[in-house]
């Protein structure tokens, strides 16, 4: 494995565990390598680009899954980070929600470390929920997995409050991540899976140190460009970009990481522009009550 060293950037950090940190800014992969289960190697060098160019940045938490192009993200996440520390690396992938019955997770967990190119998954994540496979299953399966030091972590994703606390009865291990759509825009409706996202499931995983990993902070791109008022008046107010308000308003809350995806390496540095500095509290008020 090749050791080069990481360039050092000001990231920030977060206990996902008493012992492990994680990077509040880390990368999606989301439309890397095709679509929903299907293939496309047009953008190959663009995207490996923007994987590397974002962990020199230090977006060292890298998320993909199987599902991202029949697999193909994370083959290009493998490619990108085979010139990098390991160890310094946070590699999170997803588990497609077919896949949840015991030997098929066990076989979607083997297919995925062979195109990342890796002994090992930092944070392996059920997808979606299924509720036609007993989630008993498939926490045995993460238990499994865990224990063979093939995963060190396991996690969920567009899980609500009942879903969670089921899962969380079935395994052995801790539950440490929940990965959920929210931004300003996207608060306790709009997500596709779940709702009462703000007054339920962040305050519960909050309460029990389960991380909220937040996709889609721009919301589509809709935070990323002028339009709405109170942003575009905090980023006057701050000399930052809307992108960066929208961002930071997100990591500042307790438990609560983010991974932004764009292969445009103006939008990396633009999304690292969100971190050294905090918004005051009586702004982080004016988003919470103006927006959503």
């Amino acid at each position: 494995m090749n050791n080069a060293k990481l360039p050092q950037t000001k990231m920030e950090f977060k206990n996902l565990t008493p012992d492990v940190k994680i990077a509040v800014l880390g990368l999606g992969t989301w439309s890397m390598g095709g679509g929903i289960r299907s293939r496309n190697t047009a953008y190959d060098k663009e995207n490996i680009r923007a994987i590397k160019t974002a962990i020199e940045l230090g977006m060292t938490h890298i998320d993909t899954a199987e599902m991202y192009g029949g697999g193909h993200a994370e083959e290009l996440v493998g490619e990108a980070i085979k010139s990098f520390d390991r160890e310094k690396l946070f590699i999170t992938t997803k588990v497609l929600p077919e896949n949840l019955r015991y030997n098929d997770v066990i076989s979607a967990a083997q297919r995925s470390l062979q195109a990342l190119k890796t002994d090992y998954i930092d944070l392996y994540l059920v997808h979606i929920p299924n509720p036609a496979i007993p989630i008993e299953q498939t926490m045995q399966a993460f238990d499994f997995l865990k224990e063979k030091g093939l995963i060190r972590f396991i996690g969920v994703s567009n899980f609500t409050v009942v879903q969670l606390k089921e899962a969380q009865m079935c395994t052995r291990n801790k539950i440490v991540a929940n990965q959920i759509e929210y931004s300003l825009l996207v608060r306790n409706e709009g997500n596709e899976y779940i709702n009462n996202m703000e007054s339920e499931v962040i305050p519960y995983c909050q309460e029990n140190d389960t991380m909220v990993v937040a996709y889609r902070p721009l919301a589509r791109g809709r935070l990323s460009k002028p339009g709405i008022k109170v942003l575009d008046e905090l980023a006057r107010k701050y000399g930052k970009t809307q992108a960066q308000i929208a961002i930071n308003w997100l990591i500042s809350k307790d438990k609560i990481i983010t991974i932004p995806k764009t292969s445009n390496l103006e939008h990396l540095q633009e999304d690292i522009g969100a971190l050294g500095w905090q918004l005051e509290p009586e702004d982080m008020h004016k988003l919470d009550k103006e927006t959503g």
